[in-house]
């Protein structure tokens, strides 16, 4: 399998909390994965050619204001796709941590694929709409969606993984509670290890690291955004001991770092 980083929709300028790295925007961070049997996968939409068009109507006034968003039409999944010379129709199965707005603005784009995603999460997303975190706009059309339960699971580096209906071993969904209802990471084998899209689990990369250190901006919104406060830290707490113990098997990736992806599309 071949996996592809990208940015699929720009946000607000940050700073790093130590010397060396540069500020940059913000992102939303996907992965297309190009399968042997099954296609194309998208982990992640971002933002979409709606959110594009009409950010106000789609992704809401006051979210647009909070993050200021690009709003660039190259960024969206279905730009970058098609410019790798696929149809949208390659894209048999899409998969999504958790329906935040910015995570499932690109569904629409990609109407014919399976959408995998938690159940708790889908219901959440429905009762809850319309509001900051969930827009209707995202699922008006109807996706088709492959709905999971967090348990029975199989273990996974002390962990528990699910597997897709429809995809192959190598990639799995690993629930990763509190910032969502229903938030799931994602696990794909790149070849000699794993990879680990832990979509919003953390927000920055010194989240996880020894120093345990926050952005002071990102912390806000991981605070302000999750659902279980002692969850969110307790998947942290694993996440670290994760990287401590098996980080010579596992990359663990966040959907929001713009230093983690620049280290990746390098």
């Amino acid at each position: 399998m071949k996996i592809h980083h990208l940015n699929c929709g720009s946000v607000r300028t940050i700073e790093a909390t130590y010397d060396g790295p540069q500020p940059a925007p913000a992102v939303n961070h996907c992965l297309l994965i190009e399968t042997d049997a099954d296609g194309l996968v998208l982990v992640e939409t971002g933002l979409g050619l709606g959110d594009i068009r009409d950010p106000n109507g789609t992704l809401g006034a006051d979210w647009v204001a909070m993050t200021q968003p690009a709003l660039d039409e190259e960024e969206t999944a279905i730009r970058q796709v098609t410019g790798l010379g696929h149809g949208p129709s390659d894209v048999r199965h899409i998969i999504v941590t958790h329906l935040d707005v910015d995570h499932s603005g690109g569904l629409p784009d990609f109407p014919d694929a399976r959408v995998h995603v938690l159940a708790a999460e889908l219901e959440a997303a429905r009762a809850e709409a319309p509001s900051f975190r969930y827009r209707p706009a995202h699922w008006a059309h109807e996706p088709h969606w492959v709905t999971y339960d967090p348990e029975p699971g199989e273990p996974w580096f002390g962990f528990s993984a699910l597997q897709p209906k429809g995809l192959p071993a190598e990639i799995k969904l690993v629930p990763l509670g509190g910032h969502a209802t229903g938030h799931t990471g994602v696990a794909v084998h790149g070849g000699d290890r794993w990879l680990l899209h832990c979509g919003d689990a953390y927000y920055y990369h010194r989240d996880i690291g020894d120093t345990k250190e926050p952005h002071p901006l990102l912390d806000i919104v991981q605070t302000r955004s999750q659902v279980h406060r002692d969850l969110r830290l307790g998947t942290q707490a694993r996440l670290r001991e994760l990287v401590r113990d098996h980080g010579d098997q596992v990359e663990v990736v966040s959907a929001h770092d713009p230093w983690e992806l620049a280290r990746y599309r390098r």
